[in-house]
């Protein structure tokens, strides 16, 4: 039996959850995730050095770990989300979503017929190597497992807001922060921060109205504080490189202060 995806479950309890980045490509980061309490990762396949085998590997070490698997893939391509889900993540975040029909391509790539058209995989890690049964009752429960993430990154993106998150299939909106930022013209700038925040209440606005979640990715526990009272349920908590860098920047500035 294919496993369940307990964050799909959880969130139509309400439950929120709260994740973080993996952008080193070894599998210890997975393990180190799941042991500091995080429930899920995401695997950065648009902003890292992560090959196919570096993506597989992480996928792998959360079996061993428990913690769920999301893969952020390069572009909004079939091949790129097919492959993702194939190797075993329970989920894809997509960049390149500025409209209501490259949304539902993303719709189409990720889940299997009716709700899209997904390439059959057969005996494989997105089927926990499982065959038999009712085929039908198969892919629908597969269906239900994969959670599919919107990214929004362009003021085009906000133009089309109501019908990007009106379209069936997709379980969470999200930002880009500093590519939105950079095609709105307000990246650096004193007012990007308020301009940003004005634009991650607009899309949760209309996520909630249209039954879908948000995801907010955030750098400081005030931040994820903030979008959680504002509704969001999936926080993605910096990533593994900005928490390492971060840690080591401020011990040394301690132990050897210029």
């Amino acid at each position: 039996m294919i496993r369940s995806n307990p964050i799909k479950t959880g969130l139509k309890q309400g439950k929120s959850y709260i994740g973080t980045f993996a952008k080193i490509v070894d599998p210890s980061v997975v393990e180190i995730f799941s042991l500091s309490g995080f429930d899920y990762f995401v695997v950065d396949n648009e902003h890292s050095q992560m090959s196919k085998e570096s993506m597989v590997n992480l996928l792998r070490a959360s079996d061993i770990s428990g913690i769920v698997p999301i893969v952020r893939v390069r572009e909004n391509s079939r091949a790129q989300i097919l492959q993702a889900l194939d190797a075993g993540g329970r989920g894809v975040m997509v960049p390149e979503t500025s409209t209501a029909e490259q949304v539902k391509h993303v719709v189409d790539s990720a889940l299997y017929a009716p709700e899209g058209a997904r390439g059959m995989i057969g005996v494989g890690p997105g089927t926990d190597f499982e065959s038999g049964g009712d085929p039908r009752e198969n892919l629908a429960f597969a269906n239900a497992q994969i959670h599919v993430t919107i990214m929004l990154e362009t003021r085009e993106a906000f133009t089309h807001l109501n019908e990007i998150a009106s379209v069936p299939g997709i379980d969470a909106l999200t930002l880009g922060p500093s590519d939105l930022a950079q095609d709105l013209g307000v990246f650096g700038t004193p007012g990007q921060a308020e301009v940003l925040d004005e634009h991650r209440y607009r899309m949760t606005e209309s996520a909630l109205k249209h039954g879908k979640d948000v995801a907010m990715r955030v750098e400081t526990v005030a931040q994820a504080k903030q979008w959680i009272e504002a509704g969001a349920k999936l926080l993605s908590y910096s990533s593994d490189v900005a928490v390492l860098k971060g840690g080591f920047r401020t011990a040394m500035s301690e132990l050897r202060p210029r």
